[in-house]
């Protein structure tokens, strides 16, 4: 199946279809060299991002209801409780979201709890939605960033220079954790745009492109490189995709540009041949984040651009960015294993989209060469999630 592509214009900027350039990777040995990148990178510039999101906590110690906003803390034992244990202050159940028109189903819009429970309530919550002049349903699920941490896997096709230390399949070790996963974007080659993870730039990163941040502690966030998201000390992984999607809660202008084209190039209605014309709506997915700091991520299968941005900006999203398209890559998965620390598996697993070509199995196969993102439960006293 063909991969989506694009080519840059003369500001940088992805316009029609073709190959982004990209540079060797770059292996940073010692923290000392990774602060001198550091400042280089961060030399594209940075501004205080306008719309603030807050950052997870690193720990965890309680249960709360799904509607609360505080957890409570643990019953008594009779045992010292450490120090180090405190209170962990979660995010609010989402609010059920308006239909664009007249609802279809008697549940678009309501969000519905999925995966494991994570300290004793929900993390992930998911629902389905008409786009804005659409006849079929999207997928949107909301992730609980307080309660969930991000790590970013990488594949050997995508985004390459391997090896890597977290790569396909999910280990046991993490499995235990894990609550969600879902895709990444475009290979390399089609992203224009950077990849950094474990110690090292793959493909070096690019100013103004839309970009998932993952942080040391599990947090993370999603913006334009150098305005409302930059290197730091504290930032480990990288993944940029293009340009914003969604900015200040709204769909950005290229989103809504007639030139669908510059957001990678689509299969056909019912085929991917090369020599097939791309066709406008095509499965597409997207993520972003909140003004409070939960992620979003919403994927669908007759979705333009402007659809995507608005399903992103109607569910809460500030900040947003495409991610992978065509019908081959999408993907969203929760696990519901039994027990607190059961593992996640294709046999506990549900996708989002009943249609996605991939599910709950695909991050657990050795052969999946694309990169991919998990949320897994913290840790209930250190803010480390297992593996």
């Amino acid at each position: 199946m063909p991969e989506e592509s694009t080519t840059v214009d003369p500001a940088g900027l992805p316009r029609g279809s073709g190959e982004a350039t990209s540079a060797p990777g770059l292996t940073i040995m010692r923290f000392g060299l990774l602060a001198a990148a550091v400042l280089v990178l961060a030399s594209c510039g940075a501004a205080t991002p306008k719309t603030p999101v807050r950052r997870a906590a690193t720990t965890s110690t309680a249960e709360a209801s799904p509607g609360s906003s505080t957890a409570t803390p643990p019953a008594t034992t009779g045992l010292p409780v450490p120090s180090f244990v405190v209170p962990l202050t979660l995010l609010p159940r989402p609010a059920d979201l308006i239909p664009f028109r007249r609802p279809m189903t008697p549940t678009e819009g309501i969000w519905h709890p999925a995966g494991r429970r994570v300290e004793g309530t929900r993390a992930v919550y998911e629902t389905s939605l008409i786009p804005p002049g659409g006849s079929q349903p999207a997928g949107i699920a909301w992730m609980d960033t307080s309660l969930l941490r991000a790590r970013l896997y990488s594949g050997s096709e995508s985004p390459g220079g391997g090896p890597h230390r977290y790569t396909a399949p999910v280990q046991p070790s993490a499995a235990r954790s894990l609550v969600a996963a879902f895709n990444g974007g475009f290979i390399m080659t089609a992203a224009n745009g950077g990849y950094y993870t474990e110690g090292r730039i793959i493909d070096p990163l690019r100013a103004g492109a839309a970009s998932l941040v993952i942080y040391a502690d599990g947090s993370v966030d999603v913006g334009a490189w150098g305005r409302d998201v930059r290197m730091t000390p504290t930032v480990v992984a990288v993944r940029q995709n293009l340009v914003p999607l969604v900015s200040g809660g709204l769909p950005t202008a290229r989103a809504a540009s007639a030139d669908w084209q510059q957001w990678g190039s689509t299969c056909g209605a019912s085929s991917c041949a090369p020599s097939v014309p791309g066709i406008e709506h095509q499965w597409r997915s997207g993520a972003g984040v909140t003004a409070n700091g939960a992620l979003v991520y919403a994927q669908g299968p007759a979705l333009d651009p402007l659809q995507l941005a608005s399903l992103l900006a109607r569910a809460g999203v500030v900040r947003g960015m495409q991610l992978d398209i065509n019908p081959d890559w999408p993907v969203f998965a929760t696990y519901d294993p039994p027990g607190a620390h059961g593992l996640a598996s294709a046999s506990n697993g549900r996708k989002l989209l009943a249609g996605t070509v991939h599910g709950p199995e695909i991050f657990f196969e050795s052969w999946w060469a694309r990169d991919f993102i998990t949320m897994s439960a913290r840790h209930a006293t250190s803010g480390r999630a297992p593996g």
